[in-house]
């Protein structure tokens, strides 16, 4: 089936696996799977945080909104993908494509500012333990958890009208998974130069200097953890923020491959894989990374189920 021959001017086909449809119905099983592993496991964090008071303390807090921002962040993509690979309707209005692009460019800003906070958070705990109550009171930490939220989906709005406004060319056939705004670029006509500035500026303002604070923020934990005396001692703080650390490294690494380049340098393939690398892998890291290795979690997952049960 020709996918460009069932469009109009307002609305776009996304490609998806179209070329190769043996992969179809694989994929959607894969899919659907783990998209019910990311809404049980970040549904399971949040109940488990939310109902037990003692882990109502900043680094919960942070995670609690960060399962928040997972949730949604993959709700907005992979319902839709699941739709198109059972159904074979790939067409999606343009209203529809926008608030899919906004709210996946809003809510990937969220994650980041979030990560960025929590390494704060290990930063002060393990640096100035001593004066961690006082810097990260818990009015502080709800603070900066709405405050990541406000900035992102804000400065997203500037954003999504840019490229609304924007001509596109007679083909609509946007080679991705979903609306994001490197494929989308490549079927505009007119020029694109505003909006590429606009990529930089936010690429730098939130992402990059995000990425930085982080960076000074780990560099200072493993200073203070090496002049630990004790190797048991450097272990046991280390664990405390082993799993942010590697939700950071994988975080970033998708992040960066996807968008700290060239539109010009867009390949449809490449970007392909990561991007569904990173709307299915992001979203499942927090059950699988912070829950497995942490024991306050283990002991709430088992209150949680003892509930459920009696």
């Amino acid at each position: 089936m020709n996918l460009e021959s069932k469009l109009n001017g307002t609305s776009f086909a996304i490609k998806g696996l179209s070329g190769i449809p043996e992969l179809r119905f694989p994929v959607f099983l894969m899919c659907l799977f783990i998209y019910c592993i990311i809404i049980f496991g970040n549904v399971t964090i949040f109940a488990i945080i939310l109902g037990n008071p003692h882990l109502h303390i900043p680094m919960y807090i942070f995670l609690m909104n960060l399962s928040a921002a997972d949730i949604i962040y993959a709700s907005n993509i992979l319902p839709n993908l699941l739709n198109m690979l059972l159904t074979q309707h790939n067409d999606i209005s343009f209203f529809g494509c926008m608030t899919q692009m906004y709210f996946y460019i809003a809510l990937t800003c969220t994650e980041v500012l979030l990560l960025e906070v929590m390494a704060y958070d290990r930063y002060v705990a393990i640096c100035h333990p001593l004066q961690y109550l006082r810097f990260m009171r818990l009015t502080c930490c709800a603070g900066l958890a709405i405050a990541a939220w406000t900035f992102s989906f804000l400065i997203t709005i500037g954003h999504t009208v840019l490229v609304s406004k924007l001509s596109f060319c007679d083909s609509h056939l946007i080679d991705h998974f979903y609306c994001d705004i490197a494929p989308l670029l490549k079927l505009i006509c007119s020029d694109t130069y505003t909006v590429e500035i606009m990529n930089y500026i936010e690429g730098v303002l939130v992402t990059f200097n995000a990425f930085v604070f982080t960076i000074i923020s780990y560099l200072f934990i493993i200073s203070t953890i090496l002049k630990i005396k004790s190797a048991e001692g450097r272990l046991k703080t280390f664990s405390t923020c082993s799993s942010h650390l590697t939700c950071v490294i994988i975080f970033y690494g998708t992040l960066f491959c996807l968008y700290m380049r060239p539109t010009s340098s867009y390949s449809p393939e490449r970007d392909k894989f990561f991007a569904l690398l990173s709307g299915v892998l992001i979203p499942i890291l927090n059950p699988v990374i912070y829950s497995l290795k942490n024991q306050e979690f283990k002991v709430g997952l088992k209150k949680l189920m003892g509930k459920t049960l009696y």
